[in-house]
């Protein structure tokens, strides 16, 4: 009995010194990965990178940002349904109008057609048979006709199969580009069900939002220039071809732009730009570097130091020359612009330019 006790408590003991090591290895692990995780410090100073502002006369300007869209976007269906034999394009395929986009199977249809020609060929030679016979008083004159009406119907049932053949092949309704594929060889197709989406972006829409008391500056079917976000060199021209009746809740107002894209397409849909409304005169200005800017979704910023901290401040960029750009914002002369060290940067962080 005493055996069977002792033995117990070794049991006990060992399972007890087992969970102490346990306990005792994931404190450790615990405290090894704390020490190996980042804590972003607020006090940290974030060592930047600095320069003077330099000041510049630039052209009085006024920006209004907006959005690209296509001047048509469709998604494409069958008129009949019917099992899909082939989709002939595919996503980014480039597509012209009235171009075979997908084929349905029409091995059905093609075994009407061969019946309903049987038919006919059946019907002209008993046609050319009555007419023999017509002529000799030989029958009368209502067979004849009830042939000759028999013709015409199965030439009518002809070119109804034939229409619906021809739905069979369904094609592009204008020029553009595939930007989806919602089904494959060996689906089905039927009336309603989107097969393919082409959108047009040979020519764009773009669209800005305008202040009440800015409305003055637009007329209809004036050409403006606009600049697209990703390819400020182009050279772009917009020509206004609407002027929104109704402003949003902000009191702002839609105007909408014509805009041509280059011949290789470079502008997409859902692209950001901006146009661009020249001032008579200039006004002060400040040129800096042009990988100083900061973009914060669709606001142009920069960082300034003041009292060892960066100040985020949004501004408007009036003209791009290869590396330098200029702009103008809440900005003085004398005021130290932060070139680098924007990795960890944040409004109101403390800087060193030591």
């Amino acid at each position: 009995m005493k055996r069977l006790n002792l033995k117990s408590i070794l049991i006990y003991g060992a399972l007890i010194a087992v969970v102490v090591v346990m306990i005792v290895k994931l404190k450790t692990n615990k405290e090894v990965a704390t020490k190996q995780v980042f804590h972003f410090n607020k006090e940290e100073v974030i060592q930047v990178k600095t320069q003077l502002v330099q000041e510049e006369s630039i052209p009085d300007v006024r920006e209004f940002s907006g959005t690209f869209e296509p001047n048509k976007e469709s998604k494409i269906s069958a008129e009949v349904q019917g099992k899909i034999n082939s989709v002939l394009v595919d996503v980014g395929s480039l597509v012209r109008k009235n171009q075979a986009l997908v084929q349905l199977d029409q091995a059905l249809l093609q075994l009407q057609l061969e019946t309903i020609n049987i038919q006919i060929n059946g019907l002209e030679a008993d046609r050319a048979r009555f007419e023999v016979l017509s002529k000799a008083e030989a029958i009368q004159g209502v067979q004849l006709e009830k042939v000759v009406l028999g013709i015409q119907t199965a030439r009518s049932q002809k070119a109804s199969i034939l229409k619906q053949m021809e739905k069979t092949v369904i094609r592009a309704p204008f020029d553009g580009v595939v930007t989806a594929k919602l089904n494959e060889e060996g689906g089905f197709a039927a009336p309603g069900v989107p097969l393919l989406m082409i959108t047009d972006i040979h020519q764009l829409k773009f669209t800005i939002q305008v202040p009440e008391n800015e409305l003055r500056m637009f007329q209809m079917n004036a050409v403006y220039e606009i600049e697209n976000t990703v390819y400020p060199e182009l050279d772009l021209k917009g020509k206004t071809i609407l002027i929104g009746s109704k402003g949003n809740m902000g009191s702002s107002f839609p105007i909408q732009f014509a805009v041509q894209n280059t011949a290789d397409l470079k502008i997409k849909s859902g692209m950001f730009g901006r146009v661009v409304i020249s001032k008579e005169g200039t006004k002060p200005g400040f040129s800096i570097p042009s990988s100083a800017i900061q973009n914060k979704g669709n606001q142009a910023s920069i960082y300034i130091l003041k009292n060892n901290k960066a100040r985020l401040i949004p501004i408007t960029i009036a003209k791009r020359h290869e590396n330098k750009v200029l702009i103008s914002g809440d900005l003085q002369v004398g005021d130290t612009l932060i070139t680098q060290g924007f990795i960890t940067l944040y409004d109101g962080a403390n800087v060193s330019t030591k």
